[in-house]
């Protein structure tokens, strides 16, 4: 099992935006209870996906202009953005297939 990478402003650029392959980004907080329940599923779709998405967490505390600019309205939300946007998202906590089939995981892996 793999640990997903931990994204900020620093990193974001290069780890999201350049990325050559879709990157899930996991929209979080430390204060919030379903964010924490959610976090250890997106560890497993990191090892899942390793090589296909990268998966990545982004601290909404840590960097609220990120989760500004991604209209991050409500917590845990996940988007997956390629080619640097969002293109599909999903909020709440949801059991692990269910959010793979929101977020259409299978389609972007290929």
């Amino acid at each position: 099992m793999s640990d997903a990478i931990e994204i900020n402003s620093a990193n974001f650029q290069g780890e999201v935006v350049e990325s050559d392959i879709p990157v899930l980004v996991d929209f979080w907080a430390e204060w919030c209870g379903p964010c924490k329940a959610l976090s250890p599923i997106i560890d497993e779709l990191a090892g899942e996906y390793a090589g296909k998405i990268k998966i990545a967490k982004l601290d909404v505390d840590a960097e609220p202009g990120l989760a500004g600019q991604f209209n991050v309205l409500s917590i845990p939300m996940v988007a997956l953005f390629k080619d640097g946007a969002v293109v599909e998202r999903s909020v709440g906590l949801k059991p692990k297939d269910r959010l793979v089939a929101d977020l259409n995981l299978s389609t972007h892996s290929g």
